[in-house]
């Protein structure tokens, strides 16, 4: 990354993105929010043909849901390591480093994450439960995605 970027640019594209993860972590709470008053544990779904606005509703936290991670994890933070003259590797050392500096509570959180995010995303699934577990799993995940938003923030004001 490095090699791409002079610390100029990086500095600028921190910048970007920083501003970009706070609007997008925001949008993501609310729709979530907005999700759960509805309907707490998703029986909606055992007729989503019947709930084309809630269906939308859920498409745009599933959206938000998987733009915050990959901005957070393939974007920002390969950036935040880069300025801070870490080295950059796979997705998988990089969040590592990441829980090493303190920047994410668990791997695991964010390998769960991920692979709900492939699973919502990837996986058209039409056995109702499935998905409805998937969804509130993804629900939970929610505060995780928001502390990271605000611990890269923070620390990423820190730099030079």
């Amino acid at each position: 990354m490095t090699n791409e970027y002079s610390n100029t640019d990086l500095a600028t594209r921190l910048d970007h993105l920083r501003r970009v993860v706070i609007k997008e972590c925001h949008y993501l709470i609310y729709t979530a929010e907005g999700l759960k008053q509805v309907d707490p544990q998703f029986r909606w779904l055992d007729a989503v043909e019947q709930n084309a606005d809630l269906t939308e509703r859920l498409d745009a936290f599933v959206s938000r849901f998987c733009r915050l991670q990959v901005t957070l994890g393939d974007k920002l933070l390969p950036i935040y390591l880069s300025m801070q003259l870490e080295p950059i590797g796979t997705v998988l050392d990089n969040l590592n480093r990441a829980e090493k500096l303190g920047l994410i509570a668990s791997v695991a959180d964010w390998i769960e994450a991920r692979s709900l995010r492939n699973n919502l995303v990837h996986e058209y699934t039409e056995d109702v439960e499935q998905l409805r577990q998937s969804i509130l799993s993804a629900l939970e995940l929610v505060p995780m995605l928001e502390t990271v938003t605000q611990k890269l923030c923070l620390e990423s004001r820190k730099l030079p």
